[in-house]
């Protein structure tokens, strides 16, 4: 297991940090608290990111808003609240307002593809990150995100680790609708059916249900997981919300000791639930490297220099141990 985390960046070829929200109306949201009130002699790029609700997009997004003051642009940070109508709304205001570059977390991968178009249409390069567009009709210059197979398949590793030498059955909490969470589930089976090909402790995936990727569907899901499984030894979870909702769900049938839970991620909440015993361990994302690259991505872009089509930020293992030296969660002695 590792228990270091340190700087990897590797060019690789394609993808959620998945969460789940909703508001009430169709408008663009206001840029929150996007431009700081900073001069920028450069330009703007508009950020439409999928929800500020979620801290991995909070954290994604001040870092990109940093990076970008660095080389002299504002950020116009805008939330498309898992909405892709209002997202390609916000995306029609940044053309009015003549941004330098967009990009974009897609509220819908396919959908979004007409609102791209028109930005392409209009001379202004779209990057994507965390969560791709999948289509053909629009250009996207450079996608930047958490490597979510290789992260999965370090899932698959931990849960044989966890079960080695017993087996048992596994229940996966998947956000379906998310290609990052296709691509954890897809790493993480592959790894337990080679495991079950070459080894008489099966580890059988009894079920997979949708867990919404927050925490009261992540709740309602397990609890229906136990229900139909008293049997059940762990759990995936896609993403941490869903994993605490998990965890919620085994303590109210008093089931925590006997099911573990390894989820994704790598949010404050989800270290914390490690530090404390209530999630064994997290493949864990770098939003502060995701956001910080797809500026460089575009600043290369405008200096003319090739940018690859996508670049992937691996994930590595977090456990207690990781949890007990994070300065993070270091409370003042």
């Amino acid at each position: 297991m590792m228990r270091r985390i340190g700087p990897m960046l590797i060019l690789l070829i394609t993808v959620c940090a998945c969460s789940r929200s909703s508001l009430d109306t169709d408008q663009p949201t206001p840029a929150t608290d996007a431009e700081s009130g900073d001069s920028a002699s450069q330009g703007t790029i508009g950020f439409s990111t999928l929800t500020l609700t979620n801290p991995f997009f909070q954290v994604l997004a001040d870092n990109m808003r940093e990076e970008a003051r660095r080389h002299g642009y504002k950020l116009l940070l805008v939330s498309g609240e898992r909405d892709v109508k209002k997202q390609a709304d916000q995306i029609d205001d940044f053309i009015v307002k003549q941004v330098s570059a967009i990009v974009l977390n897609p509220c819908d991968s396919k959908s979004i593809g007409p609102a791209i178009k028109k930005a392409n249409d209009a001379g202004i390069p779209v990057f994507t990150n965390d969560l791709a567009y999948d289509g053909d009709d629009a250009n996207v210059v450079c996608h930047v995100a958490t490597d979510n197979y290789q992260g999965g398949k370090l899932a698959g590793e931990a849960m044989v680790r966890l079960l080695d030498g017993a087996g048992g059955k596994v229940a996966i909490l998947h956000f379906p609708p998310a290609e990052s969470c296709q691509l954890r589930v897809q790493g993480f089976t592959e790894v337990i059916d080679a495991h079950n090909a070459s080894s008489s402790d099966r580890i059988e995936i009894i079920t997979t249900l949708d867990g919404g990727g927050v925490r009261d569907e992540g709740f309602q899901a397990s609890k229906d997981a136990i229900e139909a499984h008293p049997d059940l030894a762990a759990i995936f979870a896609i993403n941490d919300p869903s994993a605490l909702g998990a965890r919620a769900a085994l303590e109210a049938a008093g089931k925590e000791d006997q099911v573990q839970i390894i989820a994704f991620d790598g949010q404050p909440i989800g270290k914390q639930a490690i530090l404390e015993g209530k999630i064994v361990c997290d493949p864990i994302q770098f939003p502060d490297r995701i956001g910080r690259t797809t500026i460089e991505m575009i600043i290369k872009h405008f200096n003319g220099d090739d940018v690859p089509a996508e670049i992937l930020i691996p994930s590595e293992l977090y456990y207690r141990e990781d949890a007990e030296l994070d300065p993070e969660l270091q409370t003042p002695g």
